[in-house]
This record gives C-alpha cells, sequence and structure tokens, in this order.
C-alpha cells in the first residue's frame, strides 16, 4: 500500500478507535462491562469492514480504474450485507449489549466517514501520473 493510502487509513482509523475509546468509557459508566464490550466489539468492526474497503478501493483504483465506481458501490453494499450477517449471528447474544453496539457502530461509521473525508481533501493527489522516465512528449 503507497504512504499516501496508509497515511489515509491512519488518519481515519485513529479517530475512529478514539470515539470508540469514549464509547467504551460511556457505555461502561451507563449499562455496566457489557456495555463497554459492545462499544468495543462494534470499533473493532467498523475499523476492519471500513479499512478493509479502503483497502479493497485504492486496489481497485491503481489497478482496474474504470471499475472504481461499481466496485465502490458494490464494496458498501457488502458491507451492509455482512454487518446483517454479524447482527443476525449475534442477535440473542450475551455477551454485550446491543444497544451499546449500536451506537458506537453508527458513531464510529460516521467518524470514520468524516476523518476519511477530511484525509482524502487535505491529501495531494496527482491527477495525471507524471512521465517516470523524465521525457515529455
Amino acid at each position: 500500500m503507497p504512504s499516501n493510502d496508509v497515511r489515509i487509513l491512519a488518519q481515519a482509523a485513529v479517530p475512529t478507535a478514539a470515539v470508540g475509546a469514549v464509547a467504551a468509557v460511556v457505555s461502561g459508566l451507563v449499562v455496566g462491562g457489557k456495555g463497554a464490550i459492545g462499544s468495543a466489539v462494534a470499533t473493532v468492526i467498523v475499523i476492519l469492514f471500513m479499512g478493509l474497503g479502503l483497502y479493497i478501493l485504492q486496489r481497485t483504483a491503481k489497478s482496474l480504474p474504470h471499475l472504481f465506481q461499481a466496485m465502490g458501490l458494490m464494496l458498501y453494499a457488502a458491507q451492509i450485507l455482512l454487518l446483517f450477517v454479524f447482527l443476525a449471528a449475534f442477535k440473542n447474544t450475551t455477551l454485550f449489549h446491543p444497544k451499546a453496539f449500536a451506537f458506537t457502530l453508527v458513531a464510529g461509521t460516521l467518524a470514520w466517514i468524516a476523518a476519511q473525508t477530511r484525509a482524502h481533501m487535505k491529501s495531494k493527489i496527482l491527477y495525471v501520473e507524471p512521465d517516470k522516465t523524465g521525457h515529455s512528449s
């Protein structure tokens, strides 16, 4: 993964982890240990799903740029589907508090999107690849 991609990933993951940590503390204080566990699980899921999605989109943009938009739409649909599968599998769990999980999942996703948007706007990405041989055509 090129350094610019890693930078964008870090600039999105770190604020998301911070939001998750705050949510875990608040959930732990409000509903106990299961709330903190629910928030922690939600934070890990957001970072994994969104991070993997960013990685796949960056690879697609470099290797198959004509499929970038379609891949983005398919990826977001797949992420939502996987989230529903996860929620269905753990629907009746007693491992964590479901409301703390849900609120943290939404807050973490919003934090990721905002941070990734900010990172993309501040990054200096070339629109045209410069000639690598130094020759001008």
